[in-house]
């Protein structure tokens, strides 16, 4: 019966294999193809990635003279007497054409230009987050996929296994040595299986769906190895030095280098700027052309009350940013702490499982099914035990693919020279 139950086990597997593998299963989707498919198809890397650029350019024209403005029009018309609606005949009447130019000081135009420069850093900054928060959600995506698939596995593996015993039980019955309620309870215990089947197939039609979401019809290939789970690149006591690079964090700092500028736009406004007004006009043939020249300058009589409290304001914005930063990178470092606490034990309780549960589950299956088969055991104890062992597997599972989402929230915490190459080829994607 072992031989029999060894060519099964071998046959089922091939069968398995064959009808889940498609075409291109030589061609399976791995980690990291995934995601560098998901960073070529992300449309708010674009957006990002627009926004920089949108930032950029109105750096340059902010560091530009506002244009001169174009004056045209006719003054002292008479309306009234002799000389009404006459251009000609009032010495007072003319038609004038002139030109304004307001010269703003450059040390305003230059803050100006800065602070689109920090907008263009920070939506830099914003796509890098984007990046970041792209591989680790593809990560998670692949992972749960490939898991979902594993605990498939499993449930077929061991509903092969359970339809042996119901020709065990049968075989028994028909020669007396068994129960029919033997018959019923193996049929019963491959029922169950089914229906866990049944439920994991729609996990795993959601694990693909989730997949495809980042990208698209390649979710439907077959499933690659995992890389190594065992290593992030972080240090529990060296976390907040390396959560400096955490892109949410850069973000904010990016945000307060923006609200920083928008008070030295503030700073610069005490200083008003001029206006020149150059103007021709045109009097009747009796009369002298004139041109005027005209100087406005802004007068600020409350500054303390206007342009002072407008740099407070923007100084006290800034002052929030860096707060809301500060509390937030306290946040962040408490919570991957916690993250990294639980993966670490986590894969403490996988060496417990590997050495201890699943082997003694194994050892309790084998050894109510040799007294089974030896007439000392009952049936029920064969299937509780594979029952047991079943959960035991599936909980192994359960906990790897747990600590395998830990392990992609940790790893693609802080951007590394990866993400930047995967930007700069999105970029450049972008351009083309």
């Amino acid at each position: 019966m072992s031989i029999s139950f060894a060519i099964f086990r071998a046959a089922l597997a091939a069968l398995v294999f064959a009808a889940g593998s498609p075409s291109w299963a030589a061609d399976p989707l791995t980690l990291n193809e995934a995601q560098r498919i998901a960073v070529l198809r992300s449309r708010q890397l674009v957006a990002d990635s627009a926004l920089a650029s949108a930032a950029r350019e109105q750096a340059v024209a902010a560091g530009q003279l506002p244009d001169p403005v174009f004056k045209a029009g006719l003054n002292s018309l008479p309306i009234s007497g002799p000389d009404r609606f006459s251009l000609t005949r009032d010495s007072f009447t003319m038609l004038s054409v002139g030109v304004i130019q307001e010269f703003t000081r450059k040390d305003k135009r230059n803050a100006r230009s800065a602070r689109f420069d920090r907008e263009a850093e920070a939506a830099e900054a914003g796509r890098l987050v984007a990046l970041t928060r792209l591989r680790r959600d593809t990560a998670s995506a692949w992972l749960d996929r490939y898991y979902q698939e594993r605990i498939q596995d499993v449930l077929n593996t061991q509903r092969a296994e359970a339809s042996l015993q119901i020709e065990a039980a049968d075989a028994a019955y028909r020669g007396g040595r068994g129960t029919q309620a033997d018959v019923f309870a193996a049929r019963s215990a491959v029922a169950q299986i089914d229906d866990r089947i049944r439920r994991n197939e729609s996990q795993v039609a959601i694990a693909k769906t989730r997949l495809a979401r980042w990208v698209g019809d390649d979710g439907d290939r077959a499933i690659g190895a995992p890389p190594g789970l065992t290593e992030v690149p972080l240090e529990a006591g060296n976390l907040e030095t390396q959560l400096e690079h955490y892109p949410r964090i850069a973000f904010m700092a990016r945000q307060e280098a923006v609200a920083r500028a928008e008070a030295d736009i503030a700073q610069s406004n005490k200083q008003s700027d001029w206006s020149v007004e150059l103007t021709y006009s045109q009097r009747g043939p009796a009369y002298s052309n004139m041109i005027s020249l005209n100087v406005s300058i802004p007068l600020q009589w409350d500054r303390k009350n206007r342009q002072d409290r407008e740099r407070a304001a923007k100084l006290a914005l800034a002052e929030q940013i860096r707060a809301q930063r500060e509390e937030a990178t306290r946040e962040d470092v408490a919570e991957v702490r916690s993250w990294l606490q639980e993966w670490q034990g986590n894969r403490d309780r996988l060496v417990i499982f590997d050495k201890a549960l699943i082997p003694l589950a194994a050892e309790r299956t084998r050894a109510a099914l040799a007294a089974y088969r030896g007439g000392s055991g009952p049936l029920s104890a064969v299937l509780e035990a594979r029952r047991t062992e079943i959960d035991t597997r599936l909980d192994r599972l359960r906990l790897e693919m747990e600590t395998a989402s830990l392990w992609a929230q940790l790893n693609y915490l802080i951007p590394s020279g990866l993400d930047v190459a995967a930007l700069d080829r999105s970029t450049a994607a972008t351009e083309k």
